[in-house]
């Protein structure tokens, strides 16, 4: 089940998937509350599953209004089940109430596969994020 929580839920998954294993505080990012950001988590058995992040950003030069994916990641008991599916879905289908044109994101390039699922496409050469690792960036143009 996919829920809208508040951001500092989204700090443990963060930091144990993401940032390996840094201090949670050191796991916040800047965008985490500003005007229209929103975190989403998918609970199964209980526990938070998978995570995202989803914040109002335009890509590059892009007129129109744009959402930034940041900050996804499974709990690895829960990864491969469809769960991030899920929850990007469920996002998806949240943003196309906004006036946002795409949603987009720097991908880990061990997840360019996930986010083709989607729709995503790639627009960039990979490139490192330092301290994180090879990325590409994606869109998805919602209409």
């Amino acid at each position: 089940m996919v829920k809208f929580i508040p951001f500092e839920l989204t700090l443990g998954l963060r930091s144990k998937i993401l940032r390996n294993g840094l201090p949670i505080e050191q796991c916040v990012f800047a965008t985490d509350e500003i005007e229209g950001a929103f975190h989403l988590a998918f609970y199964a058995d209980g526990e938070i599953a998978c995570i995202a992040s989803f914040f109002p950003n335009n890509y590059k030069d892009k007129k129109e209004l744009g959402y930034q994916l940041r900050g996804m990641a499974s709990d690895t008991m829960f990864a491969g089940k469809g769960y991030g599916l899920e929850l990007v879905k469920f996002a998806i289908e949240y943003i196309k109430n906004t006036n946002a044109q795409y949603i987009w994101c720097n991908a880990r390039s061990s997840a360019i596969d996930f986010y083709k699922k989607l729709g995503f496409n790639l627009v960039s050469n990979e490139f490192e994020i330092a301290g994180v690792g090879p990325h590409y960036e994606m869109i998805l143009n919602l209409y």
